[in-house]
């Protein structure tokens, strides 16, 4: 077993997952554990995730110094690396900050290194550094960043400034999996029996009662409610609310899936109710809590009128995956929230336990579950949807109108990704609508129109992305379409920013 203590890295979980996919169990704690408790797990090796703080300010989160003395191998990792550094040296605010993609040469391949070339592509997202350390060696080294990986040997304690768990670190499995062999880490965990046990676990949970779900025609609503329904039946009822902001023509594909799907489902129309709501909304935060807010009431309206005819029910399923959890609530105190998801806002008003069998995976984890319960593909390869959809794809204010505007030349970039063979290479595709307008000009006349933005982005797990490379020529073909069929659009530009240090989505 690794374990992994956690100092609010949004990559914390991405770690685990990591150390999972090589066979060895992992576990995380707070990184505030005592020694007693870490070594009560019996652990082969402990990895020091990062996290947003510094270490040399007065109230940043502290490893235990005991833990030192356990004799484990120890990795850290970014604010992991600094705490070893502030031990052993001093680490101090940059000169120069790394964000993103980086190279850093290795200039000894060995040990957590070992088997790497001479020059890596590395993942950094940091502004300070190790400037001093004793009796450890550098072995890889940046243009901004002398200390880009360090180690003592004898004392089994390394150190990485990069991220090697994010998929844009293109050997960081290689530097994770050196220091698994480093520490003879037991591979002895397996996730293809997860399904059964996930059922097994609904089925102790809920007791024979039954349990409500909100589903939203995404993957992670629908692989929740299938390992529901496998292991409770008919007890599901499973609850649609439109709320106005899908995709072109989603609605009608909904309602048609999910009525073979499930025993129970009801499907509700709350457009006009939403839109209203929202008007004059421009501040992201404000309109991504209203959405919420607005999708309790009417849920809760459809609960008790379900709670009337089914007393049993008694529980509240969610879709909710890790990186909805990472970005929307702190996971430790010293993690930082990025941004609010809807449907995480669903228990505060709600009096149902909830039951959420997805929480701690992330989306190819997801959509490997989703195989095993015989989800139709398209669903399983549908790219990620916000819930609250389009309105926070409307940068500042929501009118019918402007939906319509993204509305319409989203479904022309989607369709015209799956007619070139492009929609499965890319993580997840989008167009938003810009406040603002500029001039152009269409045959003789002058235009001043909406500028519209595609996004489109390679990942595994939402929690790194990087612009997609699509042909200049296939972006210059889906500009024409959109300025020529979307009436009010004169401009469409693509969008080239990685997360992070952006997001995935812009609200």
């Amino acid at each position: 077993m690794i374990v992994i203590l956690d100092f609010g890295s949004q990559f914390a979980h991405l770690i685990a997952k990591r150390i999972q996919q090589l066979g060895i169990c992992a576990e995380i704690l707070p990184g505030t554990s005592s020694a007693e408790i870490v070594n009560a797990l019996n652990p082969e090796g402990i990895i020091l995730s990062g996290g947003p703080a510094s270490v040399y300010e007065e109230n940043a989160p502290q490893l235990d110094p005991d833990i030192y003395a356990l004799n484990i191998p120890i990795l850290g990792v970014c604010y992991g690396m600094h705490l070893i550094g502030k031990r052993y040296g001093t680490v101090e605010r940059g000169t120069f900050k790394e964000y993103g993609r980086t190279i850093v040469r290795i200039e000894k391949r060995k040990g957590i290194l070992g088997g790497l070339s001479e020059q890596e592509e590395v993942w950094m997202s940091h502004g300070d550094q190790i400037t001093r350390i004793n009796d450890f060696e550098i072995l890889a080294s940046s243009q901004n960043c002398k200390h880009a990986a360090i180690a003592n040997e004898e004392k089994r304690i390394f150190g990485v400034q990069f991220h090697p768990e994010v998929a844009h670190t293109v050997n960081g499995m290689k530097v994770l999996e050196n220091f698994t062999k480093i520490c003879n880490a037991k591979r002895d965990f397996s996730i293809s029996d997860r399904k059964e046990k996930i059922i097994k676990e609904i089925k102790e949970a809920v007791q024979g009662k039954s349990v409500l779900m909100a589903i939203s025609g995404g993957v992670d609503s629908t692989v929740a409610a299938v390992l529901l329904y496998e292991a409770i039946g008919n007890r599901l009822h499973c609850v649609f609310v439109d709320h106005g902001f899908m995709r072109k023509g989603e609605k009608e594909k909904i309602d048609e899936v999910y009525q073979k799907m499930f025993s129970n489902y009801y499907s509700i129309d709350a457009t006009n109710k939403f839109i209203k709501k929202i008007e004059g909304i421009t501040e992201p935060e404000e309109k991504r809590k209203v959405i919420g807010h607005t999708f309790i009431e009417i849920f809760e309206e459809k609960a008790k009128e379900l709670k009337n005819s089914y007393p049993d029910i008694e529980f509240l399923g969610q879709g909710t995956i890790y990186p909805d959890r990472i970005e929307s609530a702190q996971p430790t105190n010293a993690a930082a929230k990025i941004k609010s998801h809807h449907n995480l806002t669903l228990p505060e008003k709600m009096q149902l336990k909830l039951i959420e069998p997805l929480r701690e995976f992330y989306k190819d984890d997801v959509r490997i579950l989703g195989k095993e319960l015989d989800i139709p593909l398209d669903i399983l390869k549908m790219h990620p949807f916000p819930g609250p959809g389009l309105a926070i794809r409307v940068i500042g204010e929501v009118t019918k109108e402007r939906l319509e505007l993204v509305r319409e030349a989203d479904a022309i970039f989607i369709e015209e990704l799956k007619r070139e063979g492009l929609y499965q290479k890319v993580w997840q595709a989008l167009a938003a609508l810009f406040p603002i307008r500029t001039v152009g000009v269409m045959g003789d006349a002058r235009t001043y129109d909406h500028v519209i933005s595609l996004r489109a982005v390679t990942s595994q797990d939402a929690m790194s992305a990087d612009w997609a490379k699509l042909p200049p020529e296939f972006l210059k073909k889906v500009s024409s379409r959109i300025v020529n069929e979307v009436k009010g659009i004169n401009r469409v530009v693509y969008d080239i920013t990685q997360k992070p240090p952006g997001t995935i989505e812009y609200e």
